[in-house]
């Protein structure tokens, strides 16, 4: 793993002494299916079954870099899969912050709650293991005292075909959003409401492309 890293950093992937610190604590290899532990720090994508893939890590690095999680914060992570964005995710908000992961699909959900909890986030309260439909964000949030100004970040491991509304409705200002549109990772900045009288909220955006997903679904 400590090979991978230097890699990515080495290429200009990871800069971040967070993320790469992350990074290094967070073994991927924890999070690969049996049948390709001896593939886990090949940067490439690896399935995880139900046409599911671990991302590349140059990829996930690249989108985390651009996300910049920091202690504290509250995050919502869509299609977590494996758990290891998540649990990346999870070691640069503890302490204090917490992660909300989604995914859709019940057997990776306890597939990815098995690898998680290798690291004990879950006994320290600072991730939650969803399942449901992350393309409408995280629709308990208004039962959620401590995320009635919104999510701090949002993050999505697959692509859609569009950034849905309720996302942006659901990040506080300020906020940020990384997540792919078809074959372009996206970044995403909430830089404030709009006047009275005028719909919707101010957004700052810029396109990364050049990437490949599964879709989000």
């Amino acid at each position: 793993m400590d090979e991978l890293v230097e890699k990515l950093i080495q290429d200009g992937y990871l800069k971040t002494p967070l993320i790469i610190e992350a990074f290094k604590k967070i073994d991927r290899r924890d999070f690969v299916i049996d049948e390709f532990k001896d593939c886990a720090y090949i940067n490439e994508p690896l399935q995880i079954g139900y046409g599911q893939t671990i991302s590349q890590p140059l990829t996930v690095a690249f989108m985390l870099e651009l996300l910049q999680p920091i202690s504290g914060e509250k995050i919502l992570d869509i299609g977590s899969g494996s758990g290891w964005q998540t649990s990346l995710l999870t070691y640069c908000v503890q302490p204090n912050g917490k992660v909300y992961a989604i995914e859709r699909i019940p057997e990776l959900v306890e597939f990815g709650r098995k690898n998680i909890a290798k690291y004990n986030f879950f006994e320290k309260g600072i991730v939650e293991l969803i399942c449901g439909d992350g393309s409408k964000g995280y629709a308990n949030m208004v039962t959620r005292p401590e995320l009635v100004e919104g999510f701090d970040k949002i993050i999505c491991a697959a692509s859609a075909e569009e950034i849905p509304q309720e996302w942006k409705k659901q990040l506080k200002i300020g906020g940020r959003i990384v997540a792919p549109v078809k074959n372009s990772i996206w970044l995403i900045i909430k830089k404030s409401h709009l006047p009275a009288g005028r719909r919707g909220d101010d957004f700052e955006e810029q396109e990364f492309p050049g990437f490949a997903f599964v879709p989000l679904v």
